[in-house]
């Protein structure tokens, strides 16, 4: 099972989101893959102290991830001194007790810099708190915008953007040994300020030491995962190929029910009508 994650057609993007103007954007500049560096500082590690600061002591109206007993790990949007907009990934105490293990883990997705990626700006490891500190991406998930839109349904033109950026992303990470992503859904997927998509780098990273690599309902969980309980390249190929179910249809179909309706040639129920 494989996949070429860079042969896309090209297209040019211009869309609305939720009242929101995207700008024209022209696929056929990166059909190099040419998306290393946006002039990011180098990865560093922060305090408690800073990241309690920027959070607002982590304060429950800054959570931007689902939270409650059932997602011990919460994500918070805030802001540093120097006003940079950041994302923090706060993990349960337990998640991660070996401090020297969750260090190098962080600095190795640290090094990845890419413009499809919210790319990994830190790290805070104190007694046993660990935290990760992302780009902020200010306009909400992909499964936001797919399959919980208030205006209109996403136009394919977007549609196709967000499958060739994050196709270039995964192959980004690959190139840079760092082929496994784990629990690859329409939530890791975000848009930045101007709507660009970008592939969350805490997903790069497994929710704990020894826990689980996905998240989601089993009905999509890559085969692989199920049958050996380890992400594969081929597990996340897997997981790519329900996102772009999840973009044909503006549904999250289960893979399998799919593969029914494919095969009983009702393909019109695949496509949305958008």
């Amino acid at each position: 099972m494989g996949c070429n994650f860079s042969k896309y057609s090209t297209c040019c993007c211009s869309t609305e989101q939720g009242g929101v103007q995207v700008p024209e954007a022209n696929i056929e500049e990166n059909e190099d893959n040419n998306v290393e560096g946006n002039g990011l500082a180098s990865f560093r590690e922060y305090t408690i102290d800073q990241l309690r600061k920027a959070t607002s002591g982590f304060a429950i109206e800054n959570i931007v991830s689902e939270h409650g007993e059932k997602a011990p790990n919460v994500v918070y949007k805030g802001k540093l001194e120097n006003q940079v907009r950041i994302a923090v990934k706060r993990f349960n105490k337990s998640a991660w007790p070996d401090a020297h293990q969750f260090l190098e883990e962080a600095r190795a997705v640290g090094q990845l810099r890419s413009q499809r990626l919210a790319n990994l700006l830190g790290c805070c490891c104190e007694g046993d708190e660990r935290l990760l500190v992302s780009e902020y991406m200010s306009n909400d998930t992909l499964a936001k915008h797919l399959f919980h839109w208030e205006t209109q349904p996403m136009k394919w033109a977007m549609r196709l953007r967000v499958a060739l950026y994050l196709a270039q992303a995964l192959e980004y990470c690959t190139s840079k040994g760092r082929a496994l992503y784990h629990d690859l859904n329409a939530y890791r997927v975000l848009f930045d300020d101007d709507f660009n998509p970008k592939l969350s780098c805490f997903g790069l990273m497994k929710n704990s030491r020894d826990g689980k690599s996905y998240s989601t309902n089993l009905a999509f969980t890559p085969p692989e995962y199920l049958r050996t309980g380890r992400v594969t390249p081929e597990s996340v190929t897997y997981s790519f190929g329900t996102l772009l179910l999840d973009l044909l249809s503006g549904k999250h179909i289960p893979p399998s029910h799919a593969l029914d309706l494919i095969r009983d040639r009702n393909l019109q129920s695949l496509t949305d009508s958008c």
